[in-house]
């Protein structure tokens, strides 16, 4: 292969280096009416009356809007497949306000001066109810967060918000209580995982015009544009028709952006007063008004018997979905589909749970998507279980792990396969994954401690699998056309988030094309120009949205030979391609690609040779990875300094090792930033308090001293060129890995995140 496989430069890095135009912001009209919101200081309230009669007199402002100006509609702000499996639960604006943050109104002005002078002089007033601040006490609770009446769900997602759950789930197969009864070897854990915040650099940014055909244009920062027009159009009642969203450059999302946040507000102003508008969130209220991740409480239970023989795994678990419930369902989901089919030789296996309201911080869409809270809990586990055994870890793991050609019935059950078949796992080198990386962080030489006079170091490890779209459901498209001068064009609907998706996608179809990345200009992500694509989640876009790119590519190439042989008077089957031109050997007659594009293009036989393909998979082959830590904990304060981390991926075909490096490493530093540094903190009255950068801690490279990401020799037959995603898997490890290196270290087990030195200390003392 010339282009795919090969470190291709990002193709928009420079221009974006050079600061040119290329973000939501950027695309903004000079004279556009500032929206902003005025949002709830109680974590739960009714709004008993609304005083705005100076602010509305103010010099410069447009209009204030209340849940008055909006009809009720309940909709769900969650950017995914359609009919959502999110409950509709949420409403433009409101009577109530569900935690701190929630919107009460909006304020449209002609500058932010005068808008933020109009929203301090507007005088609210509430009636303050109890709230529920402890996802561990909201299911049956007497104080409902939800009571109305109009919300509902699309279809059963064991939506009960009477008794405070947005969604439920169960799963088993075989008798897990009996397997259990019968092992020689149980263990019982609970784990708690945390909120996280997405950080991403750039805020939640929206913009919107009226162009002369009298439709509204969103320029919106968003990982689902298609998603967004269709909520749009439900929450306010305007056709589909009349919406045009485009999704310029995004600068960062990580699932944060898979939903629309201030979209609905800027859309109504605009469609209302014709006028351009736009909203850029302050950080403040990336924190506390978007998203976080879901906190869960996950209590993990595992039997082996006397040879090493994982017989049973149990986990029942507890989500917190905040005030709405955006992914509920699905991130619960994953948290046992992408992580217990890991183990695939048990008899038994369960998974059970509630996805509850609180009066925090809706959770939402978070790289990782359930994986990551699943993966701490079960590779925690299984290393306290190989401790009880007095077994070594890595050989417990080889043993039990998911092997090439081999299956779990959790596929099956899970819709993860073909219909009516579990998947096979055609690609899996899971232990190839770890022999590499035992060498790459010298396992033999460090497990479990190494002591000095103050420090100790010592390893830890931990599998992962995740996934690569879902099936039957995500659907990607492209559209490739053959321009005059031998020059494509690519449009596609995936969303490029930062993630390299347009280099990516442009490799896919130079290679199949036999061309070189500069002669494909690639155009992506606009509901009125490109064809459908779901968005950028769920590891998609590379397996998803590249076979869509590759099946087009394929027929536009086929299309080309046959108005080849046509101009060349042969037999189809006689022309050969080289990508630059076609030739018959037999007679010796030739036509570059340059002229013929030129030919079909200003000839007497004129035509645009243009193709549009799309793919649906009907399997979701993991990505699979070993990933192993290397710390030094001072013996007096329990600092935990992380030395190295190393990740032996198995992604299929790397299509751009480079670029999937940067995935990797990325992704590794998130999952440290939950395992040891990110801590979303509350007050007792339900307010956040790690709401800006200075108090809530991200990981830097001063804090991570070496990286260390390799992939293995992989190829799955079904992806593009041989490629799985890798976009996610690199999250899913860190936790369970430090967990297991801190026990390794110094004998305690640390079963809630962030793990802290306050934690090791107290549970030294304990």
């Amino acid at each position: 292969m010339k282009v795919v496989n090969n470190k291709t430069k990002s193709i928009d890095g420079l221009g974006i280096m050079k600061g040119r135009k290329a973000y939501t912001d950027d695309y903004a009209e000079k004279d556009s009416l500032i929206v902003k919101v005025l949002r709830s200081p109680h974590p739960f309230a009714r709004i008993v009356s609304i005083d705005d009669s100076v602010a509305r007199n103010l010099e410069g402002i447009e209009m204030v809007l209340t849940h008055k100006d909006f009809k009720r509609i309940p909709f769900t702000r969650a950017g995914q497949g359609y009919p959502e499996p999110s409950p509709h639960d949420k409403f433009v604006l409101d009577e109530y306000v569900r935690y701190i943050g929630d919107e009460v109104l909006a304020v449209v002005g002609i500058n932010e001066t005068v808008v933020e002078k109009a929203l301090g002089l507007i005088k609210v007033e509430y009636e303050v109810l109890e709230p529920v601040l402890d996802f561990e006490n909201a299911k049956d609770n007497e104080i409902l967060i939800h009571p109305e009446e109009e919300i509902h769900e699309m279809f059963d997602i064991g939506f009960k918000p009477k008794r405070n759950i947005a969604a439920s789930y169960g799963m088993e197969i075989g008798d897990v209580k009996k397997t259990l009864e019968s092992c020689d070897y149980v263990i019982k854990e609970t784990f708690y995982t945390q909120a996280q915040a997405h950080v991403m650099l750039e805020p939640h940014t929206v913009n919107a015009r009226m162009d002369y055909q009298n439709r509204i244009i969103i320029y919106s920062a968003t990982q689902t544009p298609f998603h967004v027009r269709r909520i749009i159009s439900q929450g306010l009642e305007i056709p589909l028709s009349k919406i045009r969203v485009i999704k310029p450059r995004v600068g960062g999302g990580f699932g944060g952006k898979q939903a629309i946040h201030g979209e609905m507000l800027v859309a109504y102003v605009t469609y209302k007063t014709g006028k351009s508008a736009k909203m850029i969130y302050t950080r403040k209220e990336v924190f506390e008004s978007s998203y976080s991740r879901h906190p869960m409480r996950l209590e993990m239970t595992l039997g082996a018997d006397k040879n090493g023989v994982l017989k049973a795994i149990n986990c029942e678990a507890l989500s917190d979905t905040g005030a709405y419930g955006e992914h509920a369902l699905t991130v619960f989901m994953v948290t046992g589909s992408k992580v217990l089919p890991l183990y695939n030789k048990v008899e038994a296996v369960r998974f059970v749970g509630d996805i509850v309201y609180t009066n925090h911080t809706p959770a939402g869409a978070f790289r990782g998507y359930g994986a990551i809270q699943g993966n701490f809990a079960l590779e925690s586990a299984v290393d306290i279980l190989c401790q009880k055994m007095n077994v070594n870890p890595i050989d417990f793991r080889k043993k039990n792990m998911m092997k090439e050609k081999e299956t779990s019935p959790i596929f099956e059950i899970m819709g993860e396969g073909t219909a009516g078949t579990a998947m096979i796992m055609e690609s899996c080198k899971l232990d190839e994954c770890v022999d590499k990386g035992m060498d790459l962080i010298g396992w033999k030489e460090k497990y479990p401690r190494v002591e000095t006079k103050d420090k100790i170091k010592s390893v830890g490890m931990a599998i992962a699998m995740q996934g690569s779209g879902i099936p039957y459901i995500d659907m990607g498209s492209a559209t490739i056309k053959l321009n005059d001068d031998g020059f494509y064009n690519l449009m596609v609907g995936a969303t490029e988030i930062g993630q390299g998706s347009d280099t990516v996608l442009t490799q896919i179809a130079a290679e199949e094309l036999m061309t070189e990345v500069e002669k494909v200009v690639i155009y992506s992500s606009d509901t009125d120009l490109t064809p459908f694509d779901v968005g950028a989640y769920a590891s998609s876009t590379t397996y998803v949205s590249g076979n869509a790119v590759l099946k087009a590519a394929k027929e536009l190439k086929n299309q080309m030979i046959i108005e080849a042989a046509r101009i060349l008077s042969i037999d189809v089957e006689r022309v050969n391609f080289d990508g630059k031109e076609f030739w018959d050997e037999e007679s010796d007659k030739m036509i570059s690609l340059v002229d013929l594009s030129n030919q079909i293009t200003y000839s007497h036989e004129q035509k645009q040779l243009q193709v549009t393909s799309s793919y649906v998979g009907h399997k979701s082959p993991p990505p699979f990875m070993a990933g192993f830590v290397e710390i030094e904990i001072d013996k007096e304060t329990f600092e935990i300094d992380i030395l190295h981390y190393v990740s032996v991926v198995d992604c299929g075909t790397t299509i751009n090792p480079m670029l999937a490096k940067g995935q990797v490493d990325g992704a590794i530093v998130q999952g440290l930033g939950m395992a040891h540094f990110e801590d979303v903190k509350y007050a007792k009255n339900g307010k956040l308090i790690t709401n800006d950068l200075l108090n809530y801690k991200i990981p830097t490279r001063l804090d991570i001293k070496k990286l260390t990401t390799v992939f293995v020799d992989s190829y799955e037959e079904s992806g593009p060129f041989g490629a799985k995603s890798v976009g996610e898997i690199g999250i899913d490890t860190p936790p369970a890995a430090l967990a297991n290196a801190v026990f390794n270290a110094l004998g305690v087990r640390i079963t809630s995140l962030p793990i802290t030195s306050e934690k090791i200390f107290r549970e030294i003392r304990r």
